[in-house]
C-alpha cells in the first residue's frame, strides 16, 4: 500500500444515508493508528415513512420499499465521491437494502456495488452479520430490527436462506428514518428480552441509525452470548478484510476475539 502518513494501514470509506447519526458515533469510537475512516453520504428522498404513508394513502410497508427504491439510485453518486479519496475499501453504513430479496437479493445488490468499485473490498451489514455469525459458529438466532414489518420479513428470509434457524425477529418501527436514533435503552433491552431463549445461540441487531454499541458488550455479559450491532459487524469485517486484525476491548466479543 502507498505509505500516507496518516493512514498508512487503511482508508476505508463509508456510506451513510443522510438521515443517519449512528453510524458516525460508532465509528468514532473505533480509532487506531494508521486507520482513517471517510464517510459519504446519499440523499434519502422520503426520510418520514409514516407522513408518506398518510399522503399517498399507501400502506407503511409499500412507503418502506418506495425509500428503498429512491435509495438505489443515490448509491453511484456518493460511491464516486468517496472514491475520489483513493480509498482501500468500502463498507456501506446502511443496512436494510443489503437484506432484500433474501439471498438471492444480497448477491444481485453486492454485484451491482461492486461493478462501479472494481476490485476494491467491500463490507455490507447481511455479508458482515453472516461472517460474524459463522466465525461464533452460532445456528439459531434471533434479530431485533427498527424495520416495519417488511422489513423484517426481508431480514428472517435472508438467514433462513444462509441456513440459520431464526428463532424470532423483532422489530421496533419507527415512523422516519431520522426517528430510528430516538429508539431508547429500555426499548431495546425489551426487544432483547422477547427474542432471547436458552435455545437462542446468538443475537443480532440491524438498522445502522440504532447504536447499541453502548449497550450490547455488557447484555453479552449478562446473556452469556454473543450480541452483535450491525455496525460493529461492519467494523469488524473491514478492519480484518484490510488486514488489520488489533483486538479492541470493549466494543464487545466480536472485536475481542476475532
Amino acid at each position: 500500500m502507498d505509505n500516507y502518513q496518516i493512514a498508512h494501514r487503511a482508508r476505508i470509506g463509508v456510506l451513510i444515508p443522510s438521515t443517519n447519526t449512528g453510524v458516525e458515533y460508532d465509528l468514532q469510537k473505533i480509532s487506531l493508528p494508521g486507520l482513517t475512516w471517510h464517510p459519504s453520504r446519499f440523499w434519502i428522498e422520503i426520510a418520514n415513512w409514516a407522513d408518506e404513508s398518510k399522503r399517498s394513502g399507501d400502506d407503511f410497508n409499500v412507503v418502506f420499499e418506495r425509500f428503498l427504491d429512491a435509495l438505489r439510485l443515490e448509491l453511484p453518486l456518493s460511491i464516486r465521491n468517496v472514491l475520489s479519496a483513493k480509498i482501500t475499501h468500502l463498507m456501506l453504513g446502511m443496512s436494510a437494502e443489503t437484506f432484500w430479496g433474501g439471498l438471492d437479493g444480497n448477491r444481485e445488490f453486492e454485484r451491482s456495488i461492486q461493478d462501479q468499485i472494481g476490485e476494491l473490498g467491500l463490507t455490507t451489514g447481511a455479508g458482515a452479520a453472516r461472517d460474524a455469525l459463522h466465525r461464533f459458529g452460532a445456528d439459531k438466532i434471533s434479530v431485533i430490527t427498527p424495520y416495519p414489518p417488511v422489513g423484517d420479513a426481508n431480514v428472517h428470509r435472508f438467514f433462513n436462506d444462509l441456513g440459520f434457524e431464526v428463532k424470532a425477529v423483532r422489530g421496533i418501527p419507527m415512523p422516519s428514518a431520522t426517528a430510528i436514533a430516538d429508539i431508547t435503552i429500555p426499548m431495546v433491552m425489551d426487544a432483547i428480552r422477547d427474542v432471547d431463549g436458552d435455545d437462542v445461540d446468538a443475537i443480532i441487531q440491524c438498522g445502522t441509525n440504532l447504536s447499541t454499541v453502548d449497550i450490547f458488550p455488557t447484555m453479552e455479559h449478562w446473556l452469556q452470548k454473543p450480541l452483535i450491532p450491525i455496525n460493529i459487524a461492519c467494523v469488524w469485517h473491514a478492519l480484518r478484510a484490510c488486514g488489520i486484525n488489533d483486538p479492541i476491548v470493549g466494543k464487545g466479543r466480536l472485536l475481542e476475539e476475532f
